[in-house]
């Protein structure tokens, strides 16, 4: 089974200093996945702008990449999610903003909202860069969920398109799945024992899981199942981070709600910090 979940790839066009490392990653991941890469800009067309682009992308001319420049004016958000759905976009490129006197970034107004909006998946870019940085770990989302399934055969694809070395599958584990209050020895031993029967059974079914993946996805590619007790969302960003995941792969939430912006889970956690740059699958 050949899978291709990426036939088209979105990314905004803004003419700042970051313009040609985002162009030269977007380009790049096009040609990996054997995409057709659109160009969306906000504001009108012209010879000087379109000269620019030509400039920075003929690099990519002999490796054959396919592109098309959109141009549209209107508010930003609109316009790329309205691109997007026109041009059948199943991939769209954010960058992400990092915080002043911190070495940690933040999805900005714009994006937060594009990617709270958006019907296609979301790849969320923290450091641009003009030179290629190797994609060797990429760590994804093991929880049980309909998405669950989708979200690993993906990663592993995006793992081998990109070259991968490592793939680990992190579940979290919700710390009230153990039903004892631990108040002395015996409290704590029958903790633990519950522990490790959760942690057996969700390796158990992700081994399910990945069993099922074509093996052209999963061979030379180290794989590794990671049980964490902790919040949802939290948890896995967390543990990108402390790894050094070159990419976190995540479900998209079903719905978000107002009361899920008030009170911040899964994704949300995601969003306001990121550990790394992190594909959001639909």
């Amino acid at each position: 089974m050949a899978l291709k979940p990426f036939k088209s790839i979105g990314i905004g066009v803004a003419f700042s200093p970051t313009l040609k490392a985002n162009l030269y990653e977007a380009a790049r991941l096009s040609i990996f996945f054997k995409s057709k890469l659109f160009l969306i800009h906000v504001g009108g067309a012209s010879n000087d702008k379109i000269k620019a682009l030509k400039v920075i992308l003929n690099t990519f001319k002999t490796g054959g990449l396919d592109y098309e420049v959109v141009f549209k004016s209107g508010d930003p958000v609109e316009v790329i999610l309205s691109t997007s759905e026109e041009k059948n976009i199943d991939l769209l490129i954010l960058g992400a903003v990092q915080r002043e006197q911190f070495l940690k970034y933040y999805v900005g107004s714009i994006a937060r909202k594009i990617t709270r909006r958006a019907k296609c998946s979301i790849l969320l870019l923290i450091k641009p860069s003009v030179e290629r940085i190797p994609c060797k770990h990429i760590v994804v989302n093991g929880l049980k969920d309909p998405k669950t399934k989708n979200t690993i055969t993906y990663a592993f694809y995006v793992a081998k398109m990109l070259r991968g070395e490592k793939v680990t599958i992190v579940e979290e584990i919700k710390q009230d799945a153990i039903h004892v209050k631990v108040d002395d020895d015996k409290s704590l031993r029958k903790a633990n024992i519950m522990k490790e029967r959760i942690k057996l059974r969700e390796n158990t079914r992700v081994k399910e899981i990945v069993q099922d993946i074509p093996k052209t996805y999963t061979n030379n590619i180290i794989i590794k199942s990671q049980p964490i007790f902790g919040k949802q969302g939290y948890s896995i960003g967390h543990y990108a981070q402390i790894t050094r995941a070159d990419l976190l792969v995540m479900n998209a939430p079903s719905k978000m709600t107002f009361w899920d912006r008030l009170f911040p889970h899964d994704i949300e956690h995601i969003l306001t910090e990121l550990p790394t740059d992190v594909l959001i699958l639909q």
